[in-house]
């Protein structure tokens, strides 16, 4: 009996060991092996080598700003002003939110700035891709497109704000082509060309609803009702003329023919 329970025992613990060597084995097998990465800074062999590193950081740079520079180089300063405007005069608080507002400004901004990233690609992007230009002309072409642009919506009005710039940068007037300006010149007239006209915007905004504002306020002084907050009254009366006119529909699309695109 005894032999018995000792035969047991010792073909329990040699299964016990097997699974344990076969399980061992089976983990090693299916570990997962681990990654490092790494640089070294070392010396430039050559002038090119600085060069090219000198470009990269320059690239890198030039990506990290492009959402900045691109917004205030096309037509999202002006939209998203104007639908503050809107939301500010309405009296809505955050309807509609600040994601929605946003996401609304960048597809006009894409609609409207489609014919002038087709000529980038046309006059610049693809001629270099062929190899008929150097990286240089592409880039001036590509500017000169953009500088196009931005000082095809500067009306005479305007003229003030590029007049600024070209003073204080000491550029000889007159200038015959306005193309050759520098982007450090045109750029900042551009942005102060669009905050003005986006202020207009919201000046031609507020007027209706302030009529309202103050019909609906006198009507509860007359009432007597001056302890009953007239914004709270005042908001569904603006609501329903904005939708009774087509709001969406009518400031859309004078924002669109607002833009001048050549």
């Amino acid at each position: 009996m005894k032999n018995k329970k000792i035969r047991f025992i010792l073909i329990t613990i040699i299964l016990i060991a097997f699974f344990m060597a076969f399980s061992a084995v089976a983990y090693a097998d299916t570990t997962i092996p681990s990654f490092k990465f790494g640089f070294d800074v070392e010396p430039a062999q050559s002038a090119q080598e600085v060069s090219t590193t000198v470009q990269v950081l320059i690239m890198l740079t030039i990506l990290s700003l492009a959402p900045s520079i691109l917004i205030m180089m096309t037509s999202f300063t002006r939209i998203i002003i104007v639908l503050s405007f809107l939301r500010n005069a309405l009296g809505t608080q955050q309807m509609p939110p600040n994601q929605v507002l946003i996401g609304l400004a960048l597809f006009l901004t894409l609609y409207i700035m489609t014919p002038v990233g087709t000529q980038i690609n046309n006059e610049a992007l693809q001629p270099f891709n062929r190899g008929e230009i150097t990286q240089a002309e592409a880039l001036d072409k590509s500017s000169d497109i953009i500088k196009s642009f931005m000082l095809g919506q500067m009306g005479k009005d305007s003229g003030k704000d590029l007049e600024l710039f070209i003073r204080l940068a000491k550029i000889e007037t007159p200038v015959e082509d306005p193309l050759d300006l520098p982007l450090t010149v045109v750029i900042p007239a551009f942005i102060l060309n669009e905050l003005t006209i986006a202020f207009r915007f919201g000046f031609l905004l507020y007027l209706p609803f302030l009529v309202i504002d103050m019909v609906v306020a006198s009507t509860l002084m007359s009432m007597g009702m001056m302890m009953l907050p007239p914004v709270m009254i005042s908001l569904p009366f603006k609501v329903l003329l904005f939708i009774l006119v087509g709001g969406w529909n009518l400031l859309t699309q004078t924002i669109l023919e607002s833009f001048l695109v050549k």
